[in-house]
């Protein structure tokens, strides 16, 4: 056999391809460093997203690829979630990498539930992860993250905003900035200058995804929203029965006329199985998330169970990822946010860079 080099691994790992984007991990420069020993090959290889659900399938493709040389393979993953530029005019989160949509087009079906356990499961997969709440008549993410560690301010200079710090998410939200118990009462105007502001005005620092928890309907915050940045994806929430597909099918229309892709649906309240005899009943009819899946040609990316240590969780501010991790509950979320991120990654996955690897998962 010939002498065993970087340059011939580098070639050899060059006809290996992210099973996500189909391109191979050298052109994608999800590679990193090589070291070659006697006995021995190690490889730093990226992944585009946390909790990769295809990390085996790439895993068994690596070791495939280098098995002609006859040493241990070591492979050192890495997380470097990909980020495509936006146009000059429209990059007012040039820290933030993704911009995750959470929407239903009605209120009462949980969405804020979903983005605050996302947001949390996603951090837990290794993600930098903050939050947006742009429900400015009716904002509930400050009481559904808890107490914050850090609350809002300005910085030093006072001509920025800091985030609220919420389980080491930031979080931005009108709810900082009102009396509690007062209502808002604004024109679109005003809510659009307050939302261009939370972007430009804030320092999220270094983020891999920016959850956005959008109010019910189709108003003024989703259409500036769709104006003043460009979207990720969307992730579209619906309970099962056909008068929430309704609204949610109008939300998916708006999406489309603001030219805002949509990452999949998630079913929210799926079921309720008895905790003491294991029946399940599906209170809310069934199979509605999965027919508008299909029907929008889009993934299911998760049917989400009802069960009341959920609801609690928000009520007392502790995410059920948070206060009950190893529950089913919090791995259906971590599932979701795996889902949620590798549907993200595949939109823009324009390759990483090398410096990135060195976070590792």
């Amino acid at each position: 056999m010939s002498e065993v080099t970087v340059e011939s691994v580098r070639n050899a790992l060059s006809t290996v391809k992210d099973p996500a984007t189909e391109r191979d991990i050298v052109s994608s420069r999800q590679l990193g460093e090589i070291t070659v020993g006697e006995k021995e090959l190690r490889v730093a290889v990226a992944l585009l997203s946390p909790g990769y659900p295809m990390k085996g399938t790439l895993d068994a493709s690596i070791r495939a690829a280098l098995e002609p040389f006859g040493r241990t393979v070591v492979i050192d993953w890495g997380l470097s979630v990909p980020r495509k530029p936006p146009r000059q005019d429209l990059d007012r989160l040039p820290t933030v990498k993704n911009v995750l949509a959470v929407a239903a087009g009605k209120g009462g079906v949980g969405k804020s539930t979903v983005s605050s356990n996302l947001a949390m499961a996603l951090q837990r997969l290794g993600a930098r992860v903050g939050i947006l709440d742009a429900d400015i008549y009716g904002p509930s993410m400050p009481k559904m993250m808890g107490p914050p560690s850090r609350p809002c301010d300005k910085n030093a200079s006072g001509d920025r905003i800091i985030p609220a710090l919420h389980r080491g998410i930031p979080v931005m939200s009108v709810d900082f900035f009102v009396e509690t118990g007062r209502a808002v009462i604004w024109r679109g105007p005003m809510i659009h200058k307050l939302l261009q502001q939370f972007l430009e005005d804030v320092e999220w620092g270094e983020l891999d995804y920016l959850i956005i928890d959008l109010p019910p309907g189709t108003g003024d915050a989703q259409l500036s929203l769709g104006q003043l940045l460009p979207i990720t994806g969307g992730v579209m929430v619906t309970t099962p029965q056909e008068v929430a597909l309704l609204d949610v099918r109008k939300a998916v229309d708006m999406f489309a006329k603001l030219e805002v892709p949509l990452l999949g649906v998630i079913e929210n309240m799926s079921h309720y199985r008895c905790p003491s005899c294991g029946h399940v009943d599906h209170i809310f009819a069934s199979g509605g998330g999965k027919r508008l899946a299909e029907e929008l040609e889009l993934p299911l990316l998760g049917q989400l169970p009802i069960d009341p240590k959920v609801s609690a969780g928000g009520e007392r501010g502790d995410p059920v990822v948070h206060s009950a991790p190893d529950s089913e509950h919090a791995k259906v979320f971590l599932e979701l946010a795996a889902q949620v991120a590798l549907e993200a990654a595949k939109r823009h996955a324009t390759g990483p860079k090398r410096s990135s690897l060195l976070r590792t998962v």
